[in-house]
């Protein structure tokens, strides 16, 4: 699977490439990540959460780098999802601004199955990066990851508070907001 996502962040490029590349901060902004450690200068141990309550771990190595512009990765050795990707940090326009844009593959564990049914459970994938991307630019731009107060405990949430599709309301709920 292939995904890409693109975001703009109100900051400077060598900003958010050093933010990026301290890799203890991907999981603040990225969901499914459990942990993030390096273990050498261009290598890293990950470990995450799959669809179903599952866990997987792996190791990774920075391929290419160009500080302040761009950094590729890929995972090594026995992953449990194979892996690689690149980041590019490009000046926007105008002049303040950061593009980010994100290019991710991966092997889904279960092939075409395994994508579908997550996608059921709603582990959709790109909407997984784009939510991602989202809360990158709310941590650099506000200091924080914006929560409601439905969901204070962000990631733990999901488990909490599934999302589901919206419903109308029932007759009872109905006649209590008209009571109001």
């Amino acid at each position: 699977m292939e995904l890409t996502a693109t975001t703009t962040i109100r900051k400077p490029a060598p900003e958010v490439y050093a933010f990026w590349r301290r890799l203890e901060n991907l999981p603040t902004f990225m969901a499914h990540l459990e942990e993030v450690r390096a273990t050498g200068d261009r290598t890293s141990r990950w470990a995450a959460r799959a669809p179903f309550g599952t866990d997987v771990a792996w190791d990774a190595e920075i391929t290419d780098e160009t500080p302040g512009e761009k950094i590729a990765w890929r995972s090594t050795g026995d992953a449990d999802v194979p892996n690689a990707g690149t980041v590019f940090f490009v000046p926007a326009p105008d002049g303040v601004s950061t593009e980010v844009h994100v290019l991710l593959t991966y092997d889904i564990p279960g092939g075409a199955v395994g994508k579908a049914v997550a996608k059921y459970f709603g582990e959709e994938p790109h909407q997984q990066l784009d939510d991602d991307l989202r809360r990158l630019k709310q941590v650099l731009e506000t200091g924080e990851v914006v929560r409601s107060d439905g969901a204070p405990w962000g990631k733990r949430a999901r488990q909490e508070f599934p999302q589901r599709p919206a419903q109308p309301l029932s007759d009872a709920e109905l006649a209590k907001g008209a009571d109001a």
